[in-house]
């Protein structure tokens, strides 16, 4: 089984450049506090780490 990561919107797109409102938007993310379970790929990572201010690893799942 794929391991995956949970994700949470934890900052408000607001008054951000558009590149990261649409990287939220591929995320899934697109309201505070919204939670999604995404597969632990180099891809997402690399989403996550473009917008770290914004959002927040909570759990990382086997």
């Amino acid at each position: 089984m794929a391991k995956t990561i949970v994700v949470k919107q934890i900052g408000s797109p607001i008054r951000r450049p558009a590149v990261q409102r649409q990287t939220l938007v591929g995320l899934g993310l697109n309201k505070m506090n919204k939670t999604r379970e995404l597969e632990d790929t180099p891809s997402i990572r690399g989403m996550v780490a473009k917008v770290p201010h914004l959002v927040e690893i909570i759990e990382e799942r086997d």
